[in-house]
């Protein structure tokens, strides 16, 4: 694995989430934050577990620092959490800049939500963090779906295609 590696990651989350936030800017603002399905039950909720977690894990890896998990409520409008999500793709975006693939082996502890130390490899912290949007980003496609709404496809081949321009 080699920073390039986990920066086509990102970018990969980066672009399906643009593609799932266009739709999502349709919904009326009952429907952002209305109950639906899924492990965090709203859109809004769900959208908001993937940006924290994401912040999270660059915290934990060196990078700014979040502070307490994000909560649902203090994202109203899709318009605010659009507006930290820019930001934790910028503290991300330059987190990776300074990285070097030496670094990706280095060990860090960190503590988990059950208050348990645990230590990974930077290279599979960064990587777990990059992935972790996928399953949530299928679970607001679904609910999305169920409101009506039909996001596109965004499978990582059609991220690849985007790309180089198919």
């Amino acid at each position: 694995m080699t920073v390039k590696d986990i920066e086509r990651l990102y970018g990969y989350g980066y672009w399906a989430n643009k593609k799932l936030l266009h739709v999502i800017s349709q919904l009326t603002p009952e429907q952002f934050t209305q109950g639906v399905a899924g492990s965090y039950g709203s859109i809004r909720n769900t959208m908001v577990h993937i940006l924290s977690a994401e912040w999270g894990w660059l915290s934990r890896c060196g990078g700014t620092e979040r502070g307490p998990a994000l909560q649902a409520d203090d994202y109203p409008t899709l318009e605010s959490l659009v507006e930290t999500w820019n930001k934790v793709e910028g503290y991300v975006r330059e987190f990776l800049s300074k990285l070097k693939d030496e670094d990706l082996v280095r060990n860090v502890e960190f503590v988990n939500p059950r208050g348990e130390k645990r230590s990974m490899a930077l290279g599979e912290m960064m990587q777990h963090a990059a992935n972790h949007g996928v399953h949530h980003r299928g679970q607001v496609a679904l609910m999305l779906r169920l409101l009506g709404y039909a996001p596109s496809n965004f499978d990582m081949l059609f991220y690849y295609a985007d790309r180089r321009g198919d």
